[in-house]
């Protein structure tokens, strides 16, 4: 979570593959964009309140989505902590 609470959201572009878990499992945050590859909903940057946007974290199967919250502490998609 960011100092007010929320996180922030993002994709790394150079790492997606286009397998759209991320869409699948947290469409109100995610979508595909028109090559295929996963991007975050304009204005969802702060994960729109859904519960599910850590999982589709860690359902992306290279790691391309990131959630991270106060001080800069996240996940990737493998539940690896991110600084």
């Amino acid at each position: 979570m960011s100092d007010d609470g929320t996180l922030d959201v993002s994709i790394d572009h150079d790492m997606c593959i286009g397998a759209g878990q991320c869409a699948l499992t947290a469409p109100g945050v995610f979508t595909q964009d028109d090559d295929g590859f996963g991007t975050v909903l304009p204005g969802r940057r702060d994960g729109g309140g859904d519960p599910l946007v850590r999982e589709a974290a860690r359902a992306c199967p290279v790691g391309a989505v990131t959630v991270r919250g106060i001080r800069g502490e996240g996940e990737t998609a493998a539940g690896e902590r991110v600084r």
